[in-house]
Order: structure tokens, then sequence, then C-alpha cells
């Protein structure tokens, strides 16, 4: 460890652990982006925490913070220091008659769903996995797929974070609503989120089924009841095949039935799979034959192929991720849904007038020598007629219902694969037209100035409660100010990006440097660190 860094440690008079180590690398769940920080600390309390950010203050560090990594973008790479909350993982209260969870932040969603069915209770939704931490969750704008319920940050009564100034804040709709605002999308950006308090349900089975037809048939009950006869609904489409899968599922009291198990759906099935991808990374044309393929194996070849189950909620709302990948999604309103397929699928399948599907596409890119991956993730949530405080940061309509679409794009054996500029281009280019905006978590190249026309206002309102907050940009790294810091000066402890380079193992290392300009208006790092401690205001406005 840095001597100063050591040095600064023994003035701080308490028993305090500071749990850090070096020579720690850390990588994304998807092997995409890699970094080595200077300290790799897991805090286990409230104190610990706000004892790293004073710490970090005096040292002149920047922090971030992650947990599970299971974001494919460079979101949460550093070369300061890195908290992670894996350690701070308690369920700290449960009130079972109001159905309300007081959990630590860094618990995992797969812990939370174990520990609350225990008390007979469940998370109200859930996202395709569960390996999240509960803070990640929240703070990137996590959803499912219903038109019953909002995003995950839809189900938090109150939380509680630490701040540049070491203290730690309780926000809520009723107390400093604006900071829990910023707070429930912060982006990593705006402290380290503590605890939450969190709305939970009664445990609920789901009875669901999954139904292979053309995406004609999709088209054609979009406006029916394609998003309202259960209660959760959500699509996989895959374009070369021109068929979906239809996954529906709705509450029942029914005794659980696992799925039906299949010699190709576990081991045989992921290697193949596996395999074929690699193949077509030097062969990229054989992608419709081995989507083709999989389709048919994993979901069924005919038309109408049926699987179904009941099982528990924590488990029927999961999927399998697979491999590596990068994963670009975009929320637009849901009125567009059927536009941007077809026009997709245009583009994808080379469509011409002759060919009934066949829509304009409009893409101004070639997809000539472009094989992609498959499938399209097509899922919902409505927040239009949400009574919660709404987001700064939060992608969705407020008009009407939202729909994502999400361009998932393997890397098998950690290989980029070699359609994913092209085909992200041109997926973004039809995103934006259709008035779209980018998942926070996922990896998109739309630029800080058209993040800045998405949101307007509201992405300043949430810099100035950012700013405020954290005056010296401690939580501030090169991704946010590429996206959302805007061109303004950099900060005293913002972290700048000086190097990547490309591993042979796969995915990109980031080296990253924090420029201390000396403390904020020429005032040395002691007088700032002692100005923001001693301040009452935490966020001003």
């Amino acid at each position: 460890m840095d001597p100063a860094i050591t040095s600064e440690l023994s003035k701080f008079d308490d028993d305090i652990p500071f749990r850090a180590v070096t020579n720690h690398t850390q990588s994304t769940w998807a092997r995409t982006f890699h970094s080595s920080p200077e300290l790799y600390i897991q805090p286990q309390s409230i104190v610990e925490v706000e004892k790293v950010v004073n710490l970090a203050r005096r040292c002149r560090r920047r922090i971030a913070t992650v947990g599970c990594g299971h974001s494919p973008s460079d979101i949460t790479c550093t070369s300061s220091w890195l908290v992670n909350l894996d350690k701070f993982n308690k369920i700290l209260s449960v009130d079972k008659e109001k159905c309300v969870v007081v959990m630590q932040s860094g618990i995992r969603l797969f812990t939370v769903g174990d520990e609350l069915d225990k008390v007979g209770l469940a998370m109200p939704n859930l996202g395709s996995i569960n390996d999240q931490s509960i803070a990640g969750a929240i703070s990137t704008g996590t959803h499912g797929s219903t038109l019953r319920h909002g995003i995950l940050s839809a189900s938090i009564l109150a939380l509680k974070i630490t701040l540049a100034n070491g203290k730690t804040e309780t926000c809520s709709p009723t107390q400093n609503e604006e900071l829990f605002r910023a707070a429930l999308i912060s982006l990593g950006a705006l402290g380290i989120i503590v605890e939450i308090t969190f709305q939970a349900v009664p445990a609920f089975t789901l009875a669901w089924k999954q139904v292979v037809n053309t995406d004609l048939s999709m088209f054609n009950a979009w406006n029916k009841d394609l998003w309202t006869q259960t209660e959760f609904v959500r699509v996989w489409w895959f374009p070369y095949t021109r068929r979906a899968v239809v996954w529906t599922a709705e509450k029942t009291e029914l005794a659980p039935r696992p799925p039906p198990k299949s010699y190709y759906d576990a081991w045989l099935g992921y290697h193949v799979y596996h395999n074929l991808l690699y193949a077509a990374q030097y062969v990229p044309r054989i992608l419709p034959w081995i989507e083709w393929f999989v389709f048919g194996m994993q979901y069924g070849f005919p038309n109408g192929s049926t699987t179904s189950a009941i099982q528990p909620s924590r488990q029927a709302l999961l999927m399998n991720c697979l491999y590596s990948q990068f994963v670009n999604e975009w929320a637009i309103p849901i009125h567009k849904g059927p536009e941007a397929l077809r026009r997709l699928s245009s583009w994808l399948n080379h469509l011409t007038p002759e060919d009934p599907d066949y829509v304009p596409h409009g893409i101004p890119f070639s997809a000539d020598g472009l094989w992609v991956h498959a499938p399209v993730e097509v899922r919902v949530s409505q927040t239009s007629n949400s009574t919660t405080p709404r987001p700064h940061l939060d992608p969705t309509c407020t008009e009407e219902a939202t729909l994502y679409l999400n361009a998932t794009l393997y890397r098998p054996y950690n290989m980029d694969p070699p359609c994913r500029a092209r085909y992200y281009q041109g997926f973004e280019y039809l995103m934006r037209e259709l008035g779209g905006k980018p998942h926070w978590a996922k990896n998109f190249d739309a630029t800080g100035r058209e993040i800045e026309e998405m949101y307007g206002e509201k992405l300043l309102e949430w810099r100035k409660i950012r700013n405020d907050a954290d005056p010296e940009g401690i939580f501030v790294g090169e991704w946010h100010r590429r996206y959302i810091m805007g061109e303004g000066r950099r900060l005293a402890l913002e972290e700048v990006e000086v190097g990547r380079k490309k591993l042979w193992k796969g995915g990109v290392l980031i080296t990253g440097e924090v420029q201390d300009d000396g403390g904020l208006s020429g005032n040395t790092s002691e007088e700032s660190f002692d100005h923001l401690r001693e301040s009452d205001v935490t966020v001003k406005g």
C-alpha cells in the first residue's frame, strides 16, 4: 500500500476496519473490460464505508463501486479505489404484515429471493438474471417484462447513501426527494448506496408457457392481447427464421411442476452452440443456419411448439445468459415495436419489395456481408402511470408503455464477433430515429451530446444534484464524463482514462489516472476535505 495512504490512515483515531487489498484485477462478468485498481476494498458496515470515503478524499483518490460486474460496459473500470459490497449483504429487518424489507445494499438478488421466500415474501418482478447486487440493479435502471410493473426502482421506499463528505444521508419520496430521485438511477456517480428499504409482495408461483410461431403472428397480436394476456410476457425474436418465441406467465395456486428435461437443453446444447458460434467467427455466413438449428433444438422446429412449467417466481422469471456477450438495449415507445422489428428484418435479411414482409428500413448503412447472432430480446414495462417519484435518468417513456429491444452478440471463447461495429451502428441509428434511449448498463455508442438531447432538463437537474453532493468528483470516472457529465471542466478527483490495451485472453484493459488539481478553488486537499465534512448541507436547492 502507498505509504501516503498508510500515513493518512494512521490519523484516524478509531477501531473501524479498513479492509483493503492490493494486486486485484477486476473484470466484467462477460470479460469485456478489465482494470487493476490501486485498492480493492470490501467494507462490512456503514461506518466502514464512511471511513473509505473520508480516507479517499484525504488521499485524493477516486472511488468506483462494483457488485457482480454483470454490466458488459466499462462503467466500473478504475485504476484508483474500487469498493465491492459483497460482504455488506444482510437482511436487516422484515415487516411481514406490510411486506417491507430493509437490506444492506451489497446483497445479491438471488440471496434476496431466497431470504424472502423463507418468510413467505418475494420481489414483485425480476429482470432476466438475479446475479446483480440490489444497489447495482437499482443504479442502472434494471427492469423485467410486464405491463403491470415498472422498473425495479419503483419498489424502493427509501435508501441511505454515503456521499462525498463522508456523511450517510437518508432519502425517500417524503425526505430529501430530489436526492432520492437522483440516487434511484445514480450510475455510481452520486455516492455509495448502503441501505435499501424495499416493498416486497407475498410469495407467488407462476404458471408459464412459451410458444413458437411466425413473427407475423406476433405482429398481428401486438395491438390486441400480446402484452396483456398475462401478467408477465416477453418475446425472443429470431430475424433470420422470421419466427418468435412468446413467453407468458400468470400467478397460480397449482403445485410446482418443473420444465421438461431435454438432453440438448443442458451440457450438450451449451457446448454445441458455443462451438458453432466459434466456427462462425471465421465463416459468418453460416450464422442463419446455426440459428435455425439451435432455435429448433431449443424451442421446437414446428410452429406451435409449446413448453410449459409451474415454478416459484424467483425461478420462473430468470433465463440463462449462456456466454460472454455484448448487449445493446434501447427503450422505445411500445407502439413503435412492430415498425422497429420489421425495419430491422428488412435490413438484416436484404428484403426486396416483392417480399410480403418488406418495409423500407431507412438504415443508411450496408448490411452486405453482415451476419449477426440471435435472438433479439423484446420486453416491456409500464411507468407512465407511476405514482412514485420518477428517477431523473429514467429511460422509460412517460406517455405510454415502454418497449425494450436487446440486441445481444455473443463472444465465443471471449472473442469479439466481427459483426459488432456495423450491426450496432445500424441498430442504434434505428433506435435513435424511433425516439429511443439506451439502457445505462449495456454497450452503446451514443455520444454525450445525444444523451443530453434525449434527457434535456432532467439530465441537467441530475447533474446539479450530483455536483452539489460531490463537487470534487470523487465518484466520477471516464464513462461518466463520456456520457452524462457534459463538456465542462474536469473535476479535481475525476478519473481520466489514459490507456486501453487489448488482451490476448480477450477484452480490453483500461488504465485511468486522477489528475488532482489541488482541491476546489485553490484550497488544499485538507481544507477541501474539512469544508465538506463539516457542512450541514449535502444537496443544495
